[in-house]
């Protein structure tokens, strides 16, 4: 099976007009570009609270639905699918949901997934969760009869939401994520704590974003023979780059950061490529944590003795 990603970034900012334009724009260049699915960073449409605006006091719930619809009518009238991160409001006194959006190429919204590993404590009142309320759903759909999965970037710490979705047939991950619009003074504070380590590091800004979220793509990819696309907003400093992670953990593309841009890939899920762990994988998942077959053996058993 076969599909066309565009992974695609811009500066994500709190005005939501502005990123409704990007948004509708990079689309476009999507279809142009041959794409069958345009994907967008973690709050994408909205804005980020806490980092791109102080919080949702204020927000303008009606502008951002106005504007949604605006993206469903282009995608129909393009016929392309789109992964778009946004803010999904609740009733009452209720926090919103950190959301991904699926709309399919008729403009529909088929799906949403709301971001199950909001950061924070236990109060509630630090991080993602003093914004946001966290969900409890994974997302599956197919293009081209390709599974596709989606996640929002602190839900890359829990290494079991890939397992999960491996469990389900995923093929290929869509993963949004903010790390991004850090100001000057914050950006030199993080990279302080690694100067030491700086030789030993290859993350693009030298913070723990631009040093554990693209390692950790790679390494589920190849973990889990899964396509990844990691999409993140351009807004400077970015931590780093939008770009794709091959199934077998090769990273196939890269965008410039702070900079917009759309990334088109190729995926083949029939593509012959090196799968170390193809004849255990299973098993594991399945928590038979060995390969071959144990034997009865004394020397086996005896652990204190050489």
């Amino acid at each position: 099976m076969k599909m066309t990603v565009a992974t695609c970034q811009f500066p994500v900012s709190s005005d939501i007009k502005r990123n409704k334009d990007y948004i509708v724009k990079q689309i476009k260049m999507a279809k142009k570009k041959g794409a069958d699915v345009a994907h967008f960073p973690e709050a994408a449409l909205s804005g980020y609270a806490g980092v791109d605006m102080p919080s949702h006091e204020g927000f303008d719930w009606n502008l951002l639905k106005k504007c949604t619809i605006e993206i469903l009518n282009c995608t129909r009238e393009l016929g392309i699918w789109v992964v778009l991160g946004t803010t999904h409001q609740l009733t009452g006194s209720h926090k919103p949901h950190n959301s991904l959006y699926i709309i399919n190429p008729k403009g529909e919204l088929i799906d949403r997934y709301d971001k199950m590993f909001c950061a924070g404590d236990e109060t509630e009142q630090t991080g993602d969760l003093a914004h946001y309320t966290s969900g409890g759903y994974f997302s599956t759909f197919e293009i081209n009869g390709i599974v596709c999965g989606t996640q929002i970037c602190h839900d890359y710490r829990y290494p079991e939401l890939y397992r999960e979705y491996k469990k389900k047939g995923v093929q290929v991950m869509f993963h949004s994520y903010h790390a991004a619009n850090v100001g000057s003074e914050r950006l030199e504070a993080m990279q302080a704590a690694f100067m030491d380590y700086k030789k030993y590091n290859s993350g693009m800004t030298m913070t723990f974003p631009g040093i554990t979220m693209p390692a950790t793509m790679i390494s589920y990819a190849a973990n889990n023979f899964m396509w990844i696309s990691a999409s993140n907003s351009s807004a400077k400093e970015s931590c780093w780059s939008s770009f794709f992670v091959r199934a077998d953990g090769v990273t196939t593309g890269r965008l410039r950061r702070n900079a917009a841009g759309v990334l088109i890939t190729e995926v083949d899920t029939e593509e012959d490529l090196y799968d170390s762990t193809v004849a255990w994988r299973d098993r594991s998942i399945n928590g038979i944590y060995h390969s071959g077959t144990i034997v009865k053996d004394e020397r086996s058993v005896d652990r204190k003795s050489f």
